[in-house]
């Protein structure tokens, strides 16, 4: 059993003390999480990841909660980057193991059966990129800068930024970004596809809202194994992954959903989704 297995009901999903994070859920089941240090330009410490990845693990329990959007507390940064104080005392070792932290919280995120969707307000560099890439989707305002600068400090990306960044766009462009550590505006990160839509900072949140409204109204069945296959076919070759597709495929047939899908469609109606 992985740790989004088990599927509870909640009357207050808001209920879990945050002390580097702040969460609300609206009234679509859309949960609204945010790491909140804007002092610090929303920097990723060990605690933030911590935290992180307890509220998705937590979230995805819940059967109310049908999208996750990620976002940054302020109006200056999504999050800056790692906080770079937390550099000076480690060792080799140690530095390895805040890697895999990082790596792991990541991870959590990507393999969400619950769609989680990057809103992009301000800076994303370094850690803070990392956690959008990891995000199923990226919805960036047109003024948010992107980028990874981690040479500019003697190191390279270690949250998973110079695999994920490489796949979604090209090893071409994660070897420019990671070599340069230049800022990236979110118009060329959208042309370059890691941005899948750009809006103004007064249309974001609207733009974002009505991203994830589509994707709630499908079946959560469909769509949690969509996730699964993507995820996993990113990991084998055509012919694996297609296999992969083929046994969701199949097993989608024997939901309810499937069979209220097909019935909505030929009925010239809109589909009552009970995911199931």
């Amino acid at each position: 059993m992985s740790e989004f297995d088990e599927t509870v009901a909640t009357e207050d999903i808001e209920s879990e003390p945050f002390q580097h994070l702040s969460l609300v859920v609206d009234d679509e089941g859309i949960a609204w999480l945010a790491v909140d240090r804007p002092k610090a330009l929303n920097a990723l410490n060990s605690e933030v990841v911590d935290e992180l990845r307890d509220a998705v693990v937590e979230l995805v329990t819940y059967e109310d909660v049908h999208a996750i959007v990620i976002t940054g507390a302020g109006d200056k940064a999504f999050v800056a980057g790692a906080d770079i104080s937390e550099f000076n005392s480690l060792d080799p070792m140690e530095a390895r193991e805040l890697s895999r932290n990082g790596q792991d919280m990541l991870a959590t995120i990507e393999s969400s059966p619950v769609p989680v969707i990057a809103m992009i307000n301000g800076f994303a560099l370094g850690g803070g990129l990392e956690l959008a890439l990891a995000c199923h989707l990226r919805v960036a305002s047109d003024k948010a800068l992107l980028g990874l600068p981690e040479v500019s400090l003697g190191l390279i990306p270690g949250f998973g930024g110079t695999q994920r960044l490489s796949r979604l766009a090209s090893p071409g462009i994660a070897r420019e970004w990671v070599l340069t550590g230049e800022h990236v505006t979110a118009a060329e990160a959208y042309r370059v596809g890691v941005v899948n839509r750009l809006a103004s900072d007064e249309e974001l949140r609207e733009v974002t809202t009505k991203l994830v409204q589509t994707i709630i109204k499908r079946g959560p069945i469909a769509v949690a194994s969509a996730l699964e296959v993507i995820r996993r076919g990113l990991e084998v070759g055509q012919s694996e992954g297609e296999n992969l597709e083929a046994d969701a495929f199949g097993l989608l047939f024997a939901t309810a959903d499937q069979k209220e899908g097909a019935a909505a469609f030929l009925e010239k109606r809109k589909p009552e989704f009970q995911g199931r």
